[in-house]
């Protein structure tokens, strides 16, 4: 399975942070954002990582991750000239994601949980047709709206409902077989020009295909668009920190605990670190 991360979003909304510095690369508390859908990743054993970004900004991107092997993984770039929507990801990665299934992040979401591998490997065992994940919220008004059986089969979706037949949101993280690159093609723009994501879960649904991953609601996601979503997430990733005394999304920590670096890789990147960091690092170990 391929991976893609949207990560191109101007970040109009995040105005003026996101004048010097695209909103993909702002710190969420102690890592930059891009960090923790590229954790999602990691945790779900995808290696094959595509980074979709905006203009001019393939520098500083090059700078922070390069191509992975700190990681353990490849990563490559690409960039979305004008932003067309989520679904244009996957006409963007056409290439990249071949005949392979794809694995398709949003570049402002952080997603936590202890259990996190679980959920994810529930995600990748229905193996055909579509996963995606539902998130509970008191009021899904301004979301994506699913509806899913016991079995975890959905049963409808709807964008923004004034009356929503659930109280479960698909938050950005989508799981995808190959199919999905049929049913993108054949997308059209809705009525605000863009290729939308949840009409290509509407077709996997109308096809019988789309199945639901139902996060308890302990469950930790956090969407970082806005300025004040980007303050609160970076209190929840430091509460969570504090509590527990574990790192979201720290990448060396994952690649290494999966196998993809070793202690060696490990220990000399944490050789890097001041004094204080380089004795968190070791917590890895």
């Amino acid at each position: 399975m391929k991976g893609i991360i949207l990560a191109a979003g101007k970040g109009s909304r995040l105005y003026p942070m996101t004048r010097p510095v695209c909103k993909p690369l702002l710190p969420v508390y102690d890592k930059p954002m891009i960090y923790y859908p590229l954790a999602v990743l990691l945790q779900a054993g995808i290696r094959d990582i595509l980074i979709i970004i905006p203009p001019g900004e393939e520098g500083p991107f090059y700078r922070l991750l390069g191509s992975g092997g700190r990681f353990g993984v490849d990563i490559t770039y690409e960039v979305q000239e004008v932003a067309r929507g989520i679904a244009d990801a996957l006409l963007i990665g056409e290439q990249f994601i071949g005949e392979d299934d794809v694995c398709l992040v949003l570049g402002d979401n952080i997603f936590y949980s202890p259990d996190f591998e679980s959920y994810l490997q529930q995600a990748l065992s229905w193996g055909q047709g579509a996963c995606v994940f539902g998130y509970y919220v008191d009021d899904p008004r301004a979301f994506g709206v699913v509806e899913f059986d016991e079995e975890g089969r959905a049963v409808s979706i709807e964008e923004k409902p004034r009356y929503p037949k659930s109280n479960y949101i698909v938050p950005g993280l989508y799981f995808y077989d190959n199919t999905v690159m049929e049913i993108a093609h054949n997308l059209k723009p809705s009525a605000r020009g863009e290729l939308e994501i949840t009409d290509v879960n509407l077709e996997y649904l109308r096809r019988g295909a789309l199945r639901v991953v139902k996060l308890d609601k302990d469950f930790v996601w956090l969407d970082a668009g806005t300025a004040e979503n980007l303050l609160d997430s970076a209190q929840e990733v430091k509460r969570v920190q504090d509590e527990t005394g574990r790192y979201i999304a720290c990448l060396e920590e994952i690649a290494y605990q999966r196998g993809y670096i070793s202690r060696q890789t490990l220990l000399r990147h944490a050789s890097d670190l001041d004094k204080t960091l380089y004795g968190q690092y070791l917590q890895c170990l």
